[in-house]
C-alpha cells in the first residue's frame, strides 16, 4: 500500500501549467456608415432657418442643429435634457421647451 500513495503523490507534483494559446488580433477594419444616415435630406422650411436650406445627411442635420444649440446657450440651466425654444426653434419645436430626446422626431418630421 505504501508504493501507491507514493505514486499518486508524485503524480500530483509533476503537473506541468497549461499555456493558453494567444488570441489572434482581428484585423482592425473601419467601419461604414449606414448609407441610410448618409443619404441627404432637404430641410423644411422652419429646419432650413437653422441648418441652411442645403441637402444635409441626418446625421449632420443633428449635428448643426446642436451646434446652434450650444452657441445660443439654449440648454436649460437646471435639467441639461431639456432645450429651450428661441424664435427660430419654436415654429420647428411647436412648444416652448422639449427633451433632447425628442429632437430626433423633429427632425424626421422635417425633412423630405
Amino acid at each position: 500500500m505504501a508504493k501507491a500513495t507514493k505514486k499518486k503523490a508524485a503524480k500530483k507534483a509533476v503537473k506541468k501549467p497549461v499555456k493558453k494559446a494567444a488570441k489572434k488580433a482581428a484585423p482592425k477594419v473601419k467601419r461604414k456608415p449606414n448609407a441610410a444616415f448618409m443619404a441627404p435630406l432637404a430641410p423644411s422650411a422652419n429646419l432650413a432657418e437653422v441648418i441652411g436650406n442645403k441637402p444635409t445627411p441626418r446625421t449632420e442635420i443633428v449635428k448643426k442643429i446642436w451646434d446652434y444649440i450650444k452657441k445660443n446657450n439654449l440648454q436649460d440651466k437646471k435639467n441639461r435634457r431639456m432645450i429651450n425654444a428661441d424664435s427660430k426653434l419654436r415654429p420647428l419645436f411647436g412648444k416652448d421647451q422639449i427633451s433632447m430626446f425628442d429632437l430626433a422626431k423633429i427632425v424626421s418630421k422635417n425633412v423630405k
